[in-house]
């Protein structure tokens, strides 16, 4: 598992943490069904862990 960085992921480390590239992110982003983020004044964005917690929750399958 990679090194958690605190309570903000960076896009890179939310990425790399599931296993898709970051042109599945930005896809998800504009439909809009990627987790919250915030945008920083130098333009990159980052996920508070929590939130990126949160939205894992969302995607279980209770169906078993």
């Amino acid at each position: 598992m990679p090194k958690r960085s605190g309570n903000w992921m960076t896009v890179a480390e939310f990425c790399e943490e599931l296993g898709i590239a970051r042109s599945t992110f930005d896809l998800w982003r504009a439909k809009g069904t990627a987790p919250r983020c915030i945008r920083l004044p130098n333009g990159s964005l980052r996920i508070r862990r929590t939130d990126f917690d949160t939205w894992l929750d969302t995607l279980e399958d209770n169906a078993a």
